[in-house]
């Protein structure tokens, strides 16, 4: 792997690091981790790398490795920096024979995830999209409930994901996760809705697999001066008829990562909590089931994504490994000419397009006077 962002001062890159390095399968062998030589190369240092492997560019990172031989240069990039600068690295990794892994939301526009996707379609090459909560087994369990016909046509769907981090101004108190989050040149045209409601709206796609078809919005910036939303409402509509909500905020005071998703159908309904990951919960009018993870005859998938015995929590870094391990086999099977195991999956460039476009749709209809604005991408 060789990284671009993610310096010893970033929030998320050591974050990746470790979830790349849980199964033995990923090894970090190369990164630019700053846009400030000095930091990066501090970066570097602290990380063991080799000097000459420490890069002051994402251009000069990807032209060197292409020269050194197959089994020593990086097979593919994880790209973790702020979002106006995920399209060019990700796209010359790809014209140059890398795979890429990339954190979300993909691009800082919806015209670049398009130009993406074909980029990807074209090169043929593995691309992944490190939607980090699509990794936990009882996720992987709720969807595959949700495909065995458990709870059968699927009729309401309600995601919320509250936090209150930026409840302050606090992009005016040198936080720099909040000076690049709120500022629509490195964050995009969508701040709370880009940064945690394509998290809702994918986890919402992803275990009921139905697609959002309209939705109705509406975005506020609560806090005095910021130029981007931090709170939003949305009410969805599925492509099966279903109908939905989902709920984001940033200035939800005192909440941390609440992330919650509610998904009822004619014969029943379930419930995942992001901060109690280990327990998805089955309901019908006869009463409730909780399941556990690791617990009872679960699902191939649910299997094959927990990684302790029962009553031994995993939670954040286990789903963010599941990511990056599922990433790496399909690298591998990509290597060796073979299909990869549909068990080990994770988000794509398709994914990404989607998200892109749950931002300017979601935009749209806030700043619309019709009720219904048509989900397009």
């Amino acid at each position: 792997m060789g990284m671009v962002g993610g310096g010893l001062d970033a929030f998320i890159g050591a974050v990746h690091r470790r979830a790349a390095g849980f199964d033995n399968e990923i090894e970090l062998v190369c990164g630019v981790f700053s846009a400030s030589a000095e930091k990066s190369k501090a970066t570097g240092h602290a990380l063991y790398l080799p000097e000459d492997r420490v890069y002051t560019s994402f251009e000069e990172m990807i032209e060197r490795e292409k020269t050194l031989p197959e089994g020593e240069r990086m097979d593919f990039v994880s790209i973790v920096t702020p979002n106006h600068l995920h399209f060019p690295p990700a796209k010359m990794a790809l014209e140059n024979g890398f795979h890429v892994i990339c954190d979300k939301p993909m691009t800082l526009n919806l015209e670049e995830a398009k130009e993406l996707k074909e980029i990807v379609e074209k090169s043929g090459l593995v691309f992944g999209l490190t939607h980090n909560y699509t990794g936990y087994p009882m996720v992987k369990e709720a969807r595959d409930m949700v495909r065995n016909g458990k709870l059968g046509q699927i009729r309401k769907v309600v995601v919320e994901y509250p936090q209150g981090w930026l409840s302050k101004k606090e992009e005016d108190n040198n936080y720099k996760q909040a000076i690049w989050r709120t500022d629509p040149t490195k964050s995009g045209a969508a701040g709370c809705m880009g940064d945690i409601g394509t998290h809702a709206e994918n986890l919402a796609e992803y275990v009921t697999g139905l697609k959002i078809s309209e939705l109705c919005a509406d975005l506020s910036a609560f806090v005095p001066g910021r130029q981007l939303d931090d709170d939003g409402n949305v009410l969805l509509r599925f492509d099966n008829g279903a109908k939905g909500v989902l709920h984001a905020s940033q200035i939800a005071n005192g909440e941390e990562n609440s992330l919650k998703l509610f998904v009822y159908g004619e014969l029943g309904g379930l419930e995942w909590h992001q901060m109690d990951p280990n327990t998805l919960k089955y309901k019908t009018q006869e009463g409730q089931r909780i399941i556990r993870t690791n617990v009872g005859d679960l699902s191939a998938s649910a299997k094959a994504h927990w990684r302790l015995p029962a009553g031994h929590p995993e939670g954040f870094f286990e789903a963010f490994a599941n990511i990056y391990r599922n990433f790496a086999y399909a690298v591998k099977a990509h290597m060796e000419g073979r299909p990869a195991d549909p068990v080990y999956d994770f988000p794509s460039v398709a994914d990404g397009v989607r998200g892109l476009a749950f931002i300017d749709t979601v935009i749209a209809s806030s700043k619309s006077d019709e009720k219904w604005t048509k989900f397009v991408q």
